[in-house]
């Protein structure tokens, strides 16, 4: 089975199950996070000023973060990264326990997970490679470190939702805090072989510059890079605003609000499962064009509903399109990318996935405060159809720039078997 070849590499399961158990944790504690907030507050624009501060150190830092991945070792930088997190978890048991909790200790304690994650998510895409030991199971160990992820995004929230409404927002976060030693166990008991040394580095500056350079210079990685950055940033005022949608649309409460979230893991984990059953990245550069253009389309339609089924189901399809993008794009850049400039690219993805969203964070707490969540979701869903929409007409272009990656790589194995050329032969490698 494709889906499952990663699971062969030892280093792979240790983190596959260890990490799994640690993200429902960290799905339990952002569903609490948000709730608490909005408890404490009941402002939209505080909702998106918390979500901003979380994210907003990946999109400052992020790129120089990519640097030091590629020059340390990314084992060693991943169980460090995880210890802070704990660390933060824990700081949030003592402050709600205790009853002196405030919005702004939460947005304080939020850029400091925000710079934990600036260098943890470099580190844990690069690493990828290193467990499974080559690029022949790659496909597999994305769709199941993505779906490992939105298992954990379905899990985390209805657990979440239940615990909120039984004892409170301190018991979520008490148990992300204990699921941060399953993860670092795994990573404790894993061995790696070091990585080879790439040189002598030059000055960290420098080191950007090139990683830079190398990564927008190229056309297929720029577009990729950059329609990941608008679906990411269209899809931060729906999960912002969320809570408002949970109470004043569908007259509901945090068990709603774990509803909706889950269906977005539903439809995600089916996206994440579908691209991973895939036995060669052709033909993803369309299936990118597509999916984005229907996430935009599910995001608008999902402005429209007060009925709450209808909502879930909607949910669930945005989701699943929003994996299938990501998921996708993941894929294309972990196989053609320079192996001593990964760290950088993966940067660069985690900058456009996750560094984005800060400004779709502030851009949706402030837009909903004066035009409405509804509209400001609505508005959100239009700006990705239009991203999409232009970077379906670059395909032919991409398409042509990535096929000599791939013969390099025989990935178009009828060039390494004398048949005719894919100059003669209309085959889609994007």
């Amino acid at each position: 089975m494709v889906f499952g070849s990663a699971l062969k590499y030892r280093n792979f399961r240790l983190f596959f199950f260890g990490q799994g158990l640690s993200l429902v944790g960290t799905w339990m504690q952002q569903v609490a996070m948000i709730w608490l907030v909005y408890r404490l507050s009941g402002s939209a624009f505080l909702l998106g000023l918390v979500g901003f501060c979380s994210q907003v150190p990946i999109l400052l830092f992020s790129s120089l973060a990519g640097v030091y991945t590629d020059r340390w070792n990314r084992h060693r930088t991943i169980i460090v990264t995880q210890s802070l997190a704990m660390l933060q978890a824990v700081v949030l048991v003592a402050l709600t326990l205790t009853g002196v909790v405030t919005v702004w200790q939460v947005i304080l304690l939020s850029i400091f997970l925000g710079m934990v994650n600036a260098f943890d998510m470099p580190a844990r895409q690069a690493f990828l490679i290193q467990m499974i030991e080559g690029r022949d199971h790659l496909p597999s160990a994305i769709g199941l470190n993505s779906s490992m992820f939105n298992v954990a995004r379905l899990v985390g929230p209805a657990i979440a939702g239940f615990l909120i409404a039984v004892a409170g927002e301190w018991l979520c976060f008490l148990l992300n805090a204990i699921s941060y030693v399953a993860v670092l166990a795994a990573l404790l008991a894993m061995r790696v072989a070091p990585r080879a040394s790439n040189g002598p580095p030059k000055h960290v500056l420098l080191e950007l510059k090139d990683g830079f350079l190398y990564a927008f210079g190229f056309h297929p990685i720029r577009a990729l890079l950059l329609l990941l950055a608008i679906v990411s940033l269209a899809a931060m005022p729906l999960l912002v605003l969320m809570p408002i949608f949970a109470t004043n649309v569908l007259h509901g409460g945090p068990k709603t609000l774990g509803l909706l979230t889950a269906a977005i893991g539903v439809g995600a984990l089916a996206g994440a499962l579908l691209v991973a059953s895939r036995k060669t990245v052709l033909g993803l550069g369309r299936q990118i064009a597509w999916s984005s253009i229907a996430f935009g389309v599910g995001v608008i339609a999902f402005s429209f509903s007060s009925v709450l089924w209808i909502s879930l189901v909607l949910l669930a399809a945005v989701g699943f399109f929003m994996m299938m993008e990501t998921a996708a794009t993941n894929t294309i850049l972990q196989t053609i990318v320079e192996e001593d400039k990964r760290g950088r690219v993966m940067s660069f993805y985690a900058t456009a996935f996750v560094g984005m969203a800060p400004i779709g964070s502030l851009l949706a707490g402030s837009l909903a405060s004066r035009i409405g969540a509804v509209h400001t979701v609505q508005l959100a869903g239009t700006m990705c159809v239009v991203g999409a929409l232009f970077f379906t007409r670059q395909l032919p272009v991409l398409r042509r720039m990535i096929r000599p990656i791939y013969q390099r790589m025989g990935i178009l194995p009828e060039l390494t078997s004398g048949m005719p050329s894919a100059a003669d032969t209309p085959i889609d490698v994007s």
